[in-house]
């Protein structure tokens, strides 16, 4: 039935289908189940690459055995958030996540900034939030959220009533700069036959550049049937 548990036959249909590249739409149509029903169970059992049946099906069994038991309360320690998150928590997470960011290219004040809006739930904060946070001058913080509105990371809005300006990520903004990736690829790969072309095919420095331009070229598709597939599918 569309709404019953999983079976360990329709685990091993799910595997089969990962491996073949089908969709989780596609498989859950076979299976005569809602799409996100196929999605929750790969995702809580190890992803796409990782999904085995045997172990899917082992691991609800632990869960479901985990359910019977009487839930503990826990505790929140003092200082904490509705999440029991400690405010070090977040603040440590941020900097890590900063100097991941900065080591990417990015600015380090732009890096702190986009740490922070990931670390935060509502995923947006406010220009005088970012000063208080990020202890720097309201022109640094400017200039950060500029260059970061300017890669498209993130996004400005006016908070409804006021002259005060929040930002919020881009949520397909990974999606773009993969695509941007793959462009500069196909246009090095262009560049590469060209240069083949100019300087003899058969010439080494031309079997050279012919590699380069095949390799950048397979690598560049890749990448956008990678991105195009992966949007649509966490998108759904």
């Amino acid at each position: 039935m569309p709404g019953g548990r999983l079976t360990p036959e329709d685990r091993r249909r799910i595997a089969t289908g990962l491996t073949q590249g089908l969709g989780y739409a596609e498989i859950a149509r076979q299976l005569g189940r809602p799409t996100s029903t196929v999605s929750r169970e790969v995702t809580r059992n190890g992803g796409p690459g990782d999904y085995r049946a045997d172990l899917a099906h082992a691991a609800t069994v632990v869960r479901s055995r985990r359910r019977v038991a009487r839930p503990r309360r826990i505790e929140k320690p003092p200082g904490a958030d509705e999440y029991g998150r400690l405010p070090a928590v977040v603040g440590d997470f941020s900097a890590q996540f900063a100097e991941l960011f900065a080591r990417t290219g990015v600015p380090k004040m732009a890096a702190a900034v986009l740490a922070r809006l990931y670390a935060a739930d509502t995923g947006s904060i406010t220009a005088g939030e970012l000063v208080r946070y990020l202890r720097v001058s309201p022109a640094t913080v400017s200039a950060a959220v500029g260059y970061l509105e300017g890669q498209q990371l993130i996004r400005r809005e006016r908070d409804a009533g006021t002259r005060r300006d929040r930002y919020f990520l881009d949520e397909s903004a990974w999606y773009r700069a993969t695509l941007a990736s793959a462009r500069t690829n196909e246009s090095l790969a262009a560049k590469a036959r060209d240069g083949a072309a100019a300087l003899g095919m058969n010439s080494p420095a031309g079997q050279r550049l012919l590699g380069m331009s095949e390799y950048l070229e397979k690598v560049g598709l890749d990448m956008v049937r990678s991105a195009e597939r992966w949007r649509t599918q966490l998108g759904a």
